[in-house]
């Protein structure tokens, strides 16, 4: 009597194939789709880390090319500034800048989830990042020529820059507990302070008159807001990930 052959296990759709922990595969893809989304949320994080660095890095080696310039008594503006020697590099490396702090603000939004605070964050460092883009069009020009038009449209666009980072500060501290509140209020003074030193000088650079200081209130003031960005991208980025898919 011939004994039965062993027939080889078939697998079927429906044989449960654990992957991390899911025992059944109609959880594959959902749990596919939380990792990947997961994983460019992110990436878009990381975004406003490196945007700040670029800027940081952009005022130190910027001024590097230009012999004359003073970064204590010079704004960051003149090195973009029509006739300058630095334009070309600054605004190549400001639109840089612009598309890394968009992708952030993209990054806030995705991070949102139910937290209206930062979503309305997300949309207001979107709309700092479109107006960033718009810097290479209205450059001011260097001390001591006509004030024209694109002078009062850089004017105008620094003016809602500063609202805009004012904004997101303000409302993202209420989004995280006390120590981040306590955090962007001291950042929120700083920026009015420093940003009112610089404002004060700012009949004296029309003028084309001294000011020793200008650039030192200015960089300060931009040094507290690329500091807050990369703690926000570091206080989202350690925030436990939701478990549900909608």
């Amino acid at each position: 009597m011939m004994s039965a052959i062993p027939q080889a296990p078939t697998i079927c759709r429906e044989t449960p194939i654990p992957l991390y922990g899911v025992t059944h595969d109609r959880d594959w893809q959902p749990l596919v789709r939380v990792r990947s989304k997961s994983g460019v949320r992110q990436l878009l994080l990381f975004c406003g880390i490196v945007s700040s660095v670029l800027y940081a890095g952009m005022n130190v080696f910027v001024p590097m090319k230009w012999g004359d310039y003073n970064s204590a008594s010079q704004t960051v503006s003149d090195l973009s500034a029509i006739g300058a020697p630095t334009r070309q590099l600054w605004v190549a490396l400001g639109i840089g800048y612009a598309i890394l702090i968009t992708g952030f603000g993209s990054g806030v939004w995705a991070s949102a989830r139910r937290n209206r605070y930062l979503r309305v964050v997300g949309a207001l460092l979107l709309a700092y990042g479109v107006t960033s883009l718009v810097w290479p069009f209205a450059p001011m020009h260097l001390r001591g020529t006509e004030f024209t038009l694109t002078d009062t449209m850089h004017i105008v666009l620094a003016l809602a820059s500063v609202l805009l980072m004012l904004l997101a500060i303000g409302f993202a501290a209420n989004a995280f507990g006390n120590w981040f509140w306590r955090y962007s209020v001291a950042s929120i003074v700083m920026i009015v302070v420093f940003g009112t030193l610089t404002g004060l000088d700012a009949s004296r650079i029309s003028s084309n008159l001294p000011t020793p200081w200008v650039g030192v209130w200015e960089r300060i003031d931009i040094g507290v807001f690329l500091l807050w960005v990369v703690a926000l991208a570091i206080a989202l980025w350690v925030r436990p990930e939701e478990q549900t898919v909608p």
